[in-house]
């Protein structure tokens, strides 16, 4: 006996694919992100977020060296995501609001897997 079964479709986009400019900040904004000793100097960083931060601390706070760190810190103000003050020979950090937006946008715009369709087995 043949049995017939519905033809299930995928269901139809939602959301337009992102601009290539956005598309290409958000991954510089992530590219940024792509190590795991920035993630620590972004969320270090971050937490002080009412001071700034003095990198003479940072090194033993993370237990990195000096030239590791410049070169972490450099990477993160390339990408706006902190910003460097100069206090006399001392380099100061403060995350760049402008910087933590673009992340928290971009994630925040993801939907959430577990209600995207009120039947989860179909997938395409």
């Amino acid at each position: 006996m043949v049995q017939h079964l519905p033809i299930i479709d995928c269901a139809p986009q939602g959301a337009s694919a992102l601009a290539d400019e956005e598309a290409e900040r958000v991954a510089a904004t992530f590219k940024a992100l792509s190590d795991p000793v920035r993630v620590k100097l972004l969320h270090h960083i971050s937490a002080n977020c009412c001071s700034s931060v003095c990198a003479c601390h940072m090194p033993d706070s993370l237990g990195i060296s000096q030239p590791t760190l410049s070169y972490h810190l450099a990477r993160l103000v390339k990408a706006g995501l902190i910003s460097r003050e100069m206090r006399h020979k001392w380099a100061h950090y403060h995350a760049t609001p402008q910087g933590l937006a673009t992340v928290r946008a971009f994630l925040a715009g993801l939907p959430d897997p577990d209600n995207c369709s009120a039947d989860p087995s179909i997938t395409c």
